[in-house]
């Protein structure tokens, strides 16, 4: 459900949405990076009125958070995809074949132009489950542990998450970061099979598994993952 206030920045226009949570101990407020969203999470009996009105007074935050969002980056012919620190040219015609192949920078696709991007998201999505799966193996391997699931999805906030289960879910996004920073975020999951929590220990773990600090990636994923969730999108 949507309410007033009615926030602009960047071009964009968006109103609040409210989301109630049983579990919420206070107010959060977020833009979300895929679509500007913006989104006050609260607990079920708070006053919706003090809660929108405390919003209103985030008003200079929220629109320069607006403005901050990457570009949209449409999955069009001629637009340049980055692929595991590369970066790969759409490379369209209509009378190639549907089936997407690899070339030499650039991505070789046929098919309509209208479900273009559909299919290149597609293939995204298979190439990340694929090698995902195949890393979070190798580190499962080395730190001794098994992992009963290996899935994808597009979650908002988490590239990772491990459940109680030992189940790991993993961004299909990661496919489009370099290569090390995927690899760093399944050390990072798979070390949570043997830690539950971020102890000095758990560190220890994604540093023997990922072979050294894995800093760097983390700071990458902080200062350019959100332009990977503008990919294949229009507005």
């Amino acid at each position: 459900m949507s309410f007033e206030p009615v926030f602009e920045g960047g071009g964009r226009r968006r109103e609040l949405t409210v989301k109630r949570h049983a579990k919420a101990r206070g107010l959060r407020l977020r833009v979300d990076p895929r679509d500007g969203q913006i989104i006050l999470t609260m607990p079920k009996r708070s006053s919706l009125k003090k809660a929108v009105s405390w919003v209103a007074g985030q008003r200079d935050w929220i629109e320069a958070e607006l403005t901050k969002l990457a570009p949209p980056q449409p999955l069009v012919p001629g637009a340049i995809l980055p692929w595991r620190g590369a970066a790969l040219a759409i490379d369209w015609a209509a009378g190639r074949p549907r089936k997407i192949a690899l070339g030499e920078g650039r991505l070789i696709v046929g098919g309509p132009q209208e479900a273009l991007e559909a299919r290149i998201i597609r293939w995204l999505k298979d190439q990340a489950r694929q090698q995902l799966d195949n890393e979070t193996r190798h580190y499962a391997e080395i730190a001794g542990v098994s992992v009963p699931r290996v899935s994808i999805g597009d979650a908002r906030t988490r590239w990772g998450s491990c459940s109680s289960s030992g189940a790991i879910r993993y961004s299909w996004r990661l496919i489009m970061a370099p290569a090390e920073v995927l690899s760093a975020t399944v050390a990072h999951e798979v070390a949570h099979r043997v830690h539950m929590d971020h102890s000095p220990a758990f560190h220890a773990l994604v540093e023997k598994l990922f072979g050294r600090n894995p800093a760097a990636e983390r700071r990458w994923l902080r200062d350019h993952g959100a332009t990977l969730y503008r990919i294949g999108c229009s507005s």
